[in-house]
């Protein structure tokens, strides 16, 4: 259930569309981490701010029993850019926050805020968060008209999501304005089994159990 206004005529996608190789193949979005699945966590979150959410994956069988629409790939063989495609063209609304299955500690609050970025200059095609690390253009906000941009690069052969963000209007969230959000794990990925052991130590030392912060 959507709680937020801005977040109202927002869709949403979770991309699990990946072959989890440095996982030996396994489902990285059904991993626990804390008291629910990275994937339970993530829909929490979205449901908050989004009221159209779809997972984006080869396997529809696997996510049946979530409640959402579970759609394959439009474009086979194209990556996470042919997922970012898959859910723009695929949206009931002109905004669409797109996370990558990965990430267990994505809150609500920080999507609420990409979502009120877009809403500052209707010029905006995209607001991508960049952290320490770099931009994370797998938990961003993309416009619908983006897609065009997209499915060019992926016809022309060039699948990285960054070329998407030079190709289109984007804004840049740093870590200035991302700080009142971000404890130290907000971009945390689990791409290994070590990684997903960090993550379930992080849950131990840091959320307390008798508080959801994935909805703050």
């Amino acid at each position: 259930m959507v709680t937020s206004p801005v977040g109202l005529y927002v869709s949403a996608a979770i991309l699990a569309g990946g072959r989890a190789r440095r996982f030996g193949g396994a489902d990285k979005a059904s991993l626990p981490v804390g008291r629910a699945r990275i994937i339970d966590r993530q829909l929490a979150a979205l449901s908050a701010v989004a009221g159209d959410i779809c997972i984006v994956s080869h396997d529809p069988e696997r996510y049946a029993r979530l409640g959402v629409r579970v759609i394959p790939d439009a474009i086979a063989g194209a990556g996470p850019l042919g997922g970012i495609y898959t859910a723009l063209v695929d949206a009931a609304h002109e905004r669409v926050l797109v996370i990558a299955c990965d990430l267990p500690f994505v809150t609500a609050a920080v999507l609420e805020r990409l979502v009120a970025e877009s809403r500052r200059d209707e010029e905006t095609d995209a607001v991508v968060p960049r952290s320490a690390r770099g931009i994370e253009p797998l938990c961003a906000l993309y416009r619908t008209r983006c897609a065009a941009a997209a499915r060019n690069r992926i016809e022309s052969g060039a699948l990285q999501v960054a070329g998407l963000l030079d190709a289109v209007r984007t804004r840049v969230l740093g870590p200035d304005v991302l700080a009142e959000f971000d404890d130290g794990s907000l971009f945390e990925n689990v791409n290994t089994p070590h990684d997903h052991e960090r993550a379930r130590g992080w849950v131990e030392l840091n959320e307390k159990p008798s508080k959801d912060r994935i909805t703050e």
